[in-house]
């Protein structure tokens, strides 16, 4: 919204984003000439109270969808994020001591998005750090998940190698699956409460700052603001038996 967009991540991702993987040729669905954030409007106000947004990068798109249309806000199931990190555990970011990736890309759209008025819930490194993905797991989704556990090995090795180099993981942690569990099994993570504010300037840029529900002292740069459900604990094995059922479940 108000600075230049983040580089694309060659070195984590690769240069294509999934793991330098070659991709075969596919029938294309036609281009829709609708920017992001209009198609997102169109999209809940043709089914209002069913749509979940699951937002796995930067929040531009969903500020934008705001800024042209407030009031879709309540029209929206829910908004589930993968992003921040709220310090549990010691976990404070991932790309500055203070903030994780997809926030700093667009901290001014974080904060939009966390303060209007849907219900948005937060799964942060503080629960996807947790989720480790073996070598090993990762060895046994290739062999029994068909074609899915293939692209799944396949798309993850350039990724691991980051993991290996960067953090000593015989792994992988996992960030963006873990919002997809939270939307199917919510049950897996526990939440707390509370208005979320994020920093858009200083050297602390990007980072996630909850008032938690129980907190009695005024803040009232946080008050005045709907609560957010941030992820503070998480059933890891229960999580990573969601995913492997899901890939692997014959067909």
């Amino acid at each position: 919204l108000k600075r230049a967009a983040p580089q694309p991540l060659a070195w984590i991702h690769g240069d294509n984003g999934l793991g330098n993987i070659a991709l075969g040729a596919s029938e294309h669905a036609p281009l829709d000439a609708r920017p992001a954030h209009r198609f997102i409007v169109d999209t809940v106000r043709a089914h209002p109270g069913e749509v979940t947004l699951l937002a796995v990068g930067p929040l531009t798109n969903l500020a934008l969808a705001l800024a042209d249309d407030p009031q879709i806000a309540p029209l929206v199931k829910q908004v589930v994020v993968m992003g921040g990190a709220f310090g549990t555990g010691g976990v404070l970011g991932n790309v500055t001591p203070a903030a994780e990736a997809n926030i700093l890309g667009d901290p001014d759209a974080a904060d939009i998005v966390f303060g209007a008025p849907w219900p948005v819930a937060i799964v942060g490194l503080d629960v996807t750090e947790r989720t480790i993905m073996s070598q090993d797991y990762l060895a046994s989704i290739r062999d029994r998940g068909g074609a899915a556990g293939q692209f799944v090995w396949d798309v993850s090795r350039h990724y691991e190698a980051f993991h290996q180099q960067s953090a000593q993981l015989q792994g992988i942690y996992v960030h963006d699956s873990s919002a997809v569990a939270y939307v199917l099994a919510p049950q897996l993570y526990t939440t707390r409460s509370g208005p979320v504010r994020v920093l858009t300037d200083g050297i602390a840029v990007g980072q996630t700052i909850q008032k938690p529900s129980t907190m009695p002292v005024p803040a009232p740069d946080w008050d005045e603001r709907p609560e957010c459900q941030v992820c503070v604990g998480v059933d890891a094995p229960g999580m990573l038996a969601l995913y492997e059922s899901t890939v692997c479940a014959k067909r």
